[in-house]
């Protein structure tokens, strides 16, 4: 700006009069030629500045930056003494805008110096054209528009789509030539084409604004008046109300008596009011509530009423939110507009109660901007309503009833009557039937086909299994072995009973030769030492025999590890080697399973608890039952058979629950190529009902026992 200083300088003591204003000014009758290198350095800064004023324009600033850092550059460039921009405030009457050495001037010093002045710019907006007001021009006494000062007026009007949307004013030295008052003026008014560029383009992004707005405030309200439903309604509020506030996160509480509840809150679809953080909000929304004024807060208020300051600053040690809104919801008479200024939304609420509040907070950002307050206002406004409506249709008495018998009225009119009318009979009909029309009543079960003749096969002794000779599907004969165990302990016992016996043998022979040579010999032993080793000699024969007996057992359980079949059959156990070869077993285990294909069949049914009763009224009244099946093998083939055998103790059965395994007899003959285990699924039948209890049986013994049991009796 110093080159530009100095150039306003020169610039000044050339519309002074002095010799470089001749040299520039093209109508001085001085035939001197101007300064070339003055003119070059006039014209840069005259770019210069063009080009600020430009770049300043294209920034999305607001108009007091924009005018200040404008009318600045052309007082500074112009060397005038001051300047002012006037803009329509919000009444439509102009207002200073930005002012440079007003007060210096002497436009506004007195009331008809004021009244003048306004008078003279209120004159260049309705003309829209710039003028030069010379200094102390205008009615003598006053009454009109004219220029008070002792300053020439430069002044040009900012049009904008032939609308004059301000003034810009400026203050120069009275003497210059009228050619040097002409170049003030082309200067000044293309300077406000600049101006009236960055107010088109503000103009425009307030217009794309507003059209944006637009669309969110139908978004909003289509959103808040979709259902009518109170949780519905609230989550709409909150989620939709966040995206057109554009905060962090939005809340909503609902009176309950004296204190209100949070509902919802944006972002999340359910809440746990018992935690810390929502009890504290909901106990800053019920004080806000009571106060019945809107609350701004940014955390540093430390002028609230004590009953707000303390559940605010509590709230907000808790969320660390940097800025927190309450909203008060206030019913809105029909007579209230819509739109709702921020000044509106800070006044009491009034005399009507209010049926919650809106909480609006920030988490990053202290500061609550003007549009921030003017949509949360809004969205406050346009809440209240849809809450209202919700709230009293959620509070009709009957409600379901009401909605029930509103939609099926249409039946009873005068065109659709005959139709329901005949949809009724139909019905009747249908329910007769249902009552009075007979069936087979049956009952479902599941099970598996399997031969009658089945023989599990248990470990006799504990040991490991050394061999196992047969495998899946063979047939082995009665006597054959299926496997051989080994048991270390029995072969230790065995041993151990052999060397008794050798030991208990040698001392028998070593008595018998010693009583032999008593008898021959020429020492003879004493009757007493005789008589001893009789005595031994009997007890070793019988230590003999019971050696014997224990041999005899211990061989006998040796010949119980081989394991062999009781009867003829196959082997329907799956892997039998990969799953018994070389395993310790224990007694009684069970190793495999021998089944006699050859013989008879049967089912092997699991009848659902539940339906024992039904099968034990039709086996009392039946002397044969019979069961109707398919194979899962041959779903499209249907076999009968005849009930043998109900059981009379429930028991838990894997997937089928508590169920009585029920046997069902088969003619082999009908049957197709079986395997053992095959899936069947039957139907018992257990005589006659109607229709509508085969059809309905679960729903009516579900009444029964759930609903009718627990009624008063």
């Amino acid at each position: 700006m110093a080159t530009v200083s100095t150039a306003n300088s020169l610039n000044q003591a050339s519309l002074a009069g002095g010799q470089p204003q001749q040299r520039l000014d093209p109508g001085a009758d001085s035939a001197a030629a101007p300064d070339p290198q003055l003119v070059a350095e006039m014209k840069h800064e005259i770019n210069t500045l063009v080009q600020e004023i430009t770049r300043l324009a294209a920034t999305d600033i607001s108009p007091e930056e924009f005018f200040s850092g404008f009318l600045g550059r052309v007082v500074s460039s112009m060397a005038a003494v001051g300047g002012a921009v006037w803009t329509p405030g919000e009444s439509g009457r102009l207002a200073l805008q930005y002012q440079v050495n007003l007060a210096q001037t002497g436009a506004e010093a007195t009331q008809s110096a004021r009244t003048q002045h306004a008078q003279l710019i209120k004159s260049v907006v309705d003309g829209k054209q710039a003028i030069l007001a010379a200094p102390s021009s205008g009615p003598a006494k006053g009454g009109g528009p004219g220029n008070p000062t002792e300053l020439l007026l430069v002044m040009a009007p900012l049009v904008v789509e032939s609308q004059a949307q301000g003034v810009v004013e400026i203050f120069q030295r009275p003497g210059g030539a009228p050619s040097t008052q002409r170049g003030y003026l082309r200067f000044l008014v293309q300077m406000c084409d600049l101006a009236c560029g960055y107010l088109k383009s503000r103009r425009l992004r307030q217009l794309e604004e507003n059209h944006a707005l637009w669309r969110q405030l139908e978004s909003l309200v289509s959103a808040l008046h979709g259902s009518l439903d109170v949780r519905e309604t609230a989550y709409a509020i909150v989620n939709e109300g966040r995206r057109m506030i554009g905060c962090d996160r939005v809340s909503l509480a609902i009176c309950c008596g004296g204190s209100c509840q949070i509902e919802a809150v944006s972002g999340l679809d359910s809440i746990d009011r018992r935690a810390a953080e929502v009890k504290g909000l909901a106990k800053l929304a019920t004080a806000v509530v009571h106060a019945g004024e809107t609350l701004w807060s940014d955390g540093s208020d430390d002028d609230l009423p004590r009953q707000i300051h303390g559940p605010l600053q509590e709230y907000i040690d808790r969320s660390h939110a940097r800025m927190i809104a309450v909203l008060p919801l206030t019913p809105k008479g029909p007579e209230e507009p819509a739109a709702v200024s921020t000044e509106a939304a800070q006044q009491p609420a009034g005399q009507q109660r209010p049926i919650g509040a809106l909480i609006v907070e920030q988490l990053r950002e202290a500061r609550a901007t003007e549009t921030l307050r003017t949509r949360a206002a809004i969205v406050a406004h346009h809440s209240a309503g849809a809450l209202v409506n919700a709230i009293e249709h959620s509070s009709l008495f009957l409600l379901p009833v009401w909605k029930a018998i509103g939609q099926v009225t249409w039946l009873f009119r005068a065109r659709t009557l005959p139709k329901t009318l005949l949809a009724l009979g139909i019905l009747a009909g249908g329910v007769y039937a249902l009552a009075a029309v007979p069936t087979d009543f049956e009952v479902a079960a599941r099970g598996k086909l399997q031969p009658a003749q089945r023989r599990e096969i248990f470990a006799p002794l504990d040991g490991l299994v050394a061999k196992v000779p047969v495998e899946h599907g063979q047939i082995v004969e009665a006597g054959a072995t299926l496997a051989e165990l080994t048991n270390t302990d029995l072969e230790l016992q065995l041993a151990a009973l052999l060397g008794r016996q050798t030991t208990n043998e040698e001392r028998l022979t070593a008595l018998s030769r010693a009583l032999l040579d008593n008898k021959g010999g020429a020492a003879r032993l004493a009757p007493a030492d005789e008589n001893r080793l009789a005595g031994e000699m009997l007890q070793l024969r019988q230590e003999a025999q019971n050696i014997e007996r224990e041999l005899k057992l211990v061989r006998e359980k040796q010949q119980q590890l081989r394991v062999v079949a009781p009867q003829r059959g196959q082997v329907v156990t799956w892997k039998v080697r990969d799953l018994l070869l070389q395993r310790p077993v224990v007694r009684g285990q069970g190793l495999l399973t021998l089944a006699n294909p050859d013989g008879p069949w049967e089912l092997e049914l699991y009848l659902p608890e539940r339906r024992l009763t039904h099968m034990q009224k039709a086996r009392a009244g039946q002397k044969l039952l019979e069961a109707t099946f398919v194979l899962s093998s041959h779903p499209g083939q249907t076999f009968r058979g005849q009930v043998v055998e109900v059981e009379q103790a429930a028991e838990v059965r894997g997937d089928e629950g508590n169920t009585v395994l029920v046997r069902v007899a088969v003619d082999k003959g009908q049957l197709p190529p079986l395997h053992d285990q095959t899936t069947v699924t039957a139907k018992l039948n257990c005589g006659r009902t109607s229709i509508g209890y085969a059809w309905f049986c679960d729903l009516i013994e579900t009444v029964q026992s759930k609903v009718l049991f627990w009624l008063p009796s």
